[in-house]
């Protein structure tokens, strides 16, 4: 249970990367830090927040690294990274972050700790951040569609029509 548990959630942040690395190779180095509106955030907003938060998350709290983060600073950002700047940085901290997650004993996972001021156990914490990073991955890919008008494909080798036996 407890393998599978991490082997899925691992699978989960694998599969969402390279969706987040080719929204920013779609768009323009302008794009990336284009806001719709002043109330929303730019592509590079988003990747800038999933790498504070999942480094806070599972690379500080899970992984006893110091806590570094500046979350305000990653919604305030108007350029600062680019692209390739951008990508390593998401793949860098989702490797990390992998390599906290697949050395989780049972123990870890059930054991309590306190991250922006909520308790949750590591269980917990693993899936707010697959879940979040998912999340944010929709946000990102929504925007490029709408930007670049264009079929990201992410199944597009896949036939989704396939009914369940």
């Amino acid at each position: 249970m407890k393998q599978e548990f991490i082997d899925q959630s691992i699978f989960r942040l694998e599969e969402a990367l390279p969706r987040v690395v080719r929204c920013l190779n779609e768009l323009t180095e302008a794009q990336i830090w284009q806001r719709p509106n002043d109330h929303s955030n730019s592509v590079g907003n988003l990747v800038m927040h999933l790498c504070g938060n999942v480094r806070q998350y599972i690379i500080a709290n899970l992984g006893t690294m110091p806590d570094t983060r500046t979350r305000d600073l990653e919604f305030a950002m108007r350029d600062g990274y680019d692209r390739l700047q951008l990508i390593e940085k998401i793949t860098e901290i989702v490797q990390q972050a992998v390599e906290v997650i697949r050395g989780m004993s049972e123990a870890d996972l059930m054991k309590v700790r306190t991250v922006q001021g909520f308790p949750q156990t590591g269980i917990n914490t693993i899936i707010h951040v697959v879940e979040h990073f998912s999340y944010h991955t929709g946000q990102i890919a929504f925007w490029t569609k709408l930007v670049q008008d264009i079929d990201l494909k992410f199944y597009g080798d896949m036939d989704l029509n396939v009914l369940n036996k």
